[in-house]
């Protein structure tokens, strides 16, 4: 009797699908155009465009984000063969113990990267990178903290760019606020979907310490805040066409808050979980109103 085929120690069609491209472009996007619409110039009052330290400050960023996804992964194996078999990578396209080589590879050059930006910046990177690590081995599987961390983190790679470059900070934490409250909703939404997987392996997420209903109040709560906290910010810098962009936003915000009401199924969490992403690429194209 023949052994089943071993799986590659490395693809790179699992790399890739395990780093999830398309949510780094976003990273480095957001940050780009923070970067650009919100600082503008240096101190030395030379183009951030200009400024090889910018680049440098993505580039780690991305990194330390991708590393992020592959450690989630590799601690996640066992749920995402309950919650999403076709998109497991570990055991399929790349070896246990390959992801952990790259994943701390990546966060050592992540994190130096970040130390040749600023040693403030160096700092930061390496905090991140340790809270990516905490969250994925454990706070993930505890009510609410593990969703906190992951927004915080999302938020603070916008605010960096501010802590960097000192400029420009309430309307770059405004941004920073709309990552936090946007991605805070995401992963409770996604923690709606995946409760079976969650369930079976012993994680206390929300929904499933909490149950259905009453998690999505919590979303809804969690809605009111972002609402409240983007109107005093918005107020406090008084800027017409933010007023106007956020304005507008609303509307498309009320349809989502609509869905998540109505939502019952798992691929309707599926498809807010897309829709909150689309939420948080028109934030970030606000900034070229500004």
């Amino acid at each position: 009797m023949k052994n089943p085929k071993a799986s590659p120690v490395f693809t790179f069609g699992g790399f890739m699908k395990i780093i999830r491209p398309e949510n780094l472009l976003m990273v480095a996007f957001a940050q780009l155009m923070t970067a650009f619409f919100l600082v503008g110039t240096t101190n030395k009052g030379v183009s951030v465009l200009q400024d090889y330290h910018l680049y440098l400050l993505i580039i780690s960023t991305v990194i330390l984000t991708a590393s992020g996804y592959m450690i989630n992964d590799y601690y996640d194996v066992k749920i995402d063969y309950v919650n999403r078999p076709q998109a497991v990578v570990i055991g399929k396209g790349m070896k246990r113990r390959m992801v952990m080589i790259l994943h701390t590879v990546m966060n050592v050059v992540g994190i130096l990267i970040g130390l040749l930006v600023h040693p403030k910046i160096g700092a930061i990177t390496f905090v991140a990178a340790f809270l990516l690590w905490l969250y994925s081995n454990t706070l993930k599987r505890l009510p609410f903290i593990g969703n906190l961390t992951v927004a915080s983190l999302t938020g603070l790679a916008i605010w960096i760019v501010g802590i960097y470059y000192q400029k420009s900070e309430l309307l770059i934490i405004t941004y920073a606020i709309f990552a936090f409250f946007i991605n805070l909703m995401r992963e409770i939404l996604k923690d709606i979907e995946d409760r079976n997987g969650d369930r079976k392996h012993g994680c206390k997420t929300l929904p499933i310490v909490l149950g259905f209903r009453k998690t999505k109040n919590i979303i809804f709560i969690i809605a009111f805040l972002f609402v409240a906290a983007i109107l005093f910010v918005t107020f406090k810098i008084n800027e017409p066409l933010l007023f106007l962009y956020f304005g507008g936003l609303s509307l498309f915000f009320i349809a989502f808050m609509v869905k998540i009401y109505k939502a019952d199924r798992k691929s309707h969490f599926s498809e807010l979980s897309t829709i909150s992403k689309i939420l948080m690429l028109t934030g970030i194209l606000s900034m070229g109103f500004l």
